[in-house]
């Protein structure tokens, strides 16, 4: 599929989605403009499956949780997390699904699933703000707060699964310490030209500008020699920074040594092109199998596309609850 094409196809198809699904024809807003795949901001909730409806909203109040600001945009990301993974903390037949789909896709080692959290973070000695040095954030805002996280039990102890998901983004997006317009806490960085030139070996510390930030990331990760061949410029500057901050959280986590399995992944798009190539220029050609290759560290790197996940629930569950969730994601998504 044409890298331009996915997105655009998808928004077309959402909608069509909304002509069926969504009550009011109104156009919904950004950036003060209106456009026909985003409802009103006070009615995001018809975004959600039914399923769900009735337990996001008060599990986000009492998480005290920012859920993200395009939750009205249907081609949200977020909602798209919300609608494949949140049923899991909820549902036992779900999680039993998804317990054997980390079996089959990340771990043997795990025997059950403890938790299961959106925009997670630990509070304490784990927290983004202790590990990473990401001051004054809460979960969904302001700190690198994973989209859903599974907290699991494993053979010899326990786990953590940290997960961004995404549907038609292009890329993992570019380092915020590369702008050139500061604040008192925040200034400018004076060369971001450093980001892409930075020699790939153990002198990245002084040119990296989130570290005059106060920012951690390098304390964590350690690049392997294959990533010092291949990487052409910091894996964060143009297309990897989310994947950049989870992996360096993940990092943290496991250093910490409380977790026994520690992973950072990814719930994608198979078709979505764009994404998958989104880091090549840097020097990792697909994200989802070679990201994992230009670290080395204590933590696992894996990534499963939403089609696998929605696959496995069709070949491997029965009920009418599972069938209206099956049948949702179809007409939705496409999955």
């Amino acid at each position: 599929m044409d890298v331009k094409y996915f997105k655009d196809q998808q928004r077309e198809s959402q909608i069509e989605w909304r002509k069926r699904n969504i009550k009011t024809r109104d156009y919904g807003w950004h950036n003060k403009r209106a456009y026909p795949h985003i409802i009103p901001l006070n009615q995001w909730e018809e975004t959600l499956w039914g399923g769900i409806r009735n337990d996001l909203k008060p599990y986000l109040v009492d998480k005290n949780i920012q859920k993200h600001s395009g939750t009205h945009n249907l081609l949200s990301s977020w909602v798209v997390c919300a609608n494949l993974y949140f049923i899991i903390r909820n549902d036992n037949t779900f999680r039993n699904l998804m317990l054997g789909f980390l079996q089959k896709n990340i771990s043997n080692e795990i025997i059950e699933i403890t938790d299961v959290e959106l925009e997670f973070s630990f509070n304490g000695q784990l927290s983004p703000e202790k590990l990473l040095g990401e001051k004054n954030g809460f979960r969904g805002s302001g700190q690198t707060s994973p989209d859903v996280a599974f907290l699991v039990k494993t053979k010899k102890g326990k786990g953590i699964i940290l997960t961004e998901c995404k549907y038609t983004e292009h890329s993992f997006y570019h380092c915020s310490g590369r702008r050139t317009v500061g604040s008192d806490k925040k200034p400018a960085n004076p060369d971001p030209s450093r980001c892409m030139q930075i020699p790939i070996g153990d002198n990245y510390i002084p040119l990296c500008h989130q570290v005059v930030w106060g920012r951690r990331y390098w304390d964590y990760l350690k690049l392997s020699e294959h990533g010092k061949k291949v990487l052409r410029r910091c894996p964060a500057a143009t297309s990897g920074y989310q994947l950049f901050r989870q992996h360096a959280l993940a990092e943290g986590i496991a250093e910490k040594g409380d977790f026994d399995l520690v992973v950072s992944s990814v719930a994608y798009d198979q078709r979505n092109k764009a994404l998958i190539n989104s880091l090549k220029s840097t020097g990792v050609n697909n994200f989802a199998t070679d990201w994992e290759t230009i670290f080395s560290g204590n933590t696992i790197f894996k990534a499963w596309t939403h089609q696998e996940w929605v696959e496995y629930v069709r070949k491997n569950a029965s009920g009418s609850f599972q069938s209206d969730w099956l049948s949702y994601v179809n007409r939705r998504y496409g999955y």
